[in-house]
């Protein structure tokens, strides 16, 4: 897996980087075919702007993007969201082939 800490009209803090790859590393224990991790740090009018794109096998990449003022809380924020968008789609590709619906019928039976 590969992760990239990247800036747009600042640079980027070896702290800051450090930090961005530390809680992007934990994202594979929701996902495990995760092929690629992209943080890019933007800087504009006094707001911070961090996006997080996770690239994985056979689907679009999962994308999440937030402004504000502290990098460290929005980094802390999408890496959360991220984690929930990944497991959800683990869930829908796990329950393609079994749905719910399906066993609950054959239960009753």
């Amino acid at each position: 897996m590969q992760i990239t800490v990247t800036g747009r009209h600042v640079n980027v803090t070896d702290e800051v980087k450090e930090y961005a790859r530390e809680k992007v590393t934990k994202l594979p224990r929701y996902y495990d075919r995760i092929q690629a991790i992209d943080v890019v740090l933007d800087h504009d009018s006094g707001n911070f702007l961090v996006e997080i794109i996770v690239r994985v096998e056979r689907a679009d990449p999962f994308v999440a993007h937030e402004s504000g003022p502290d990098t460290f809380a929005l980094i802390d924020t999408l890496a959360d969201n991220l984690g929930r968008q990944l497991r959800r789609h683990k869930e829908r590709v796990r329950n393609r082939k079994h749905p719910a619906d399906q066993a609950e019928f054959t239960e009753a039976e």
